[in-house]
């Protein structure tokens, strides 16, 4: 397959499962339908979210299956498209999780399904990228500098990694690839970070 048509499949396939509706779907079997996340509590589908307004427990899944699609999302780009595919289809799956067509873009902050691309496409750096989705999806004041602070640690392994072609375990030789992965992943959570920030405040009385 010619490497820009493979790109774009790629890209297609990783958004496509990004936008799958893991939070929308717990919500409805959880609440047999009384609860829409995006309208109650901070309006975010995802964990957190969900473990305020439906339990914990459902919030942990919701987090699970938002691992499980940003992992599948990679992996089917990788067998779509190569290597740089799984870069691709990665960063795509984040994209899809944040802007999801199906809900007028109207997304989750990307928190778990990052690491769970990062599983399949960056698996070295994944238990840091895990432990700093579970500690912003916890109670915290100030989530976003955790988010901050993970993706300067994250782009900076990525240049590590590629610079000195460190073992990434199963996933794909380290290349620029895995630089523009962990950049606009992290500028994507971060800018979505930002809007509900900005959102929040204008809502406030």
């Amino acid at each position: 397959m010619d490497l820009v048509l493979g790109a774009l499949v790629a890209a297609l396939v990783g958004y496509l499962c990004g936008t799958f509706p893991s939070a929308d779907i717990v919500s409805r079997i959880a609440t047999r339908g009384r609860v829409d996340l995006r309208e109650v509590g901070s309006g975010n589908p995802g964990g957190l979210n969900a473990m305020q307004q439906i339990g914990t427990g459902w919030g942990v899944v919701v987090i699970v299956l938002d691992l499980v699609k940003g992992t599948a999302g990679a992996f089917a780009g990788w067998a779509v498209s190569g290597d740089a595919g799984a870069y691709v289809a990665g960063t795509a799956t984040i994209a899809g999780h944040i802007f999801p067509v199906w809900t007028r873009f109207r997304g989750g902050k990307g928190v778990a399904t990052s690491a769970g691309a990062c599983l399949a496409v960056f698996p070295a750096f994944f238990p840091i990228d895990a432990a700093v989705a579970a500690l912003a999806t916890a109670k915290t004041r100030r989530p976003e500098r955790t988010i901050l602070a993970n993706g300067v640690v994250w782009i900076g392994a990525s240049l590590l990694w590629w610079g000195f072609d460190l073992p990434n375990l199963w996933g794909p030789p380290p290349s620029f690839g895995i630089v523009a992965f962990s950049t606009v992943g992290t500028l994507l959570i971060l800018g979505k970070f930002r809007a509900a920030a900005v959102a929040a405040k204008r809502a406030a009385p």
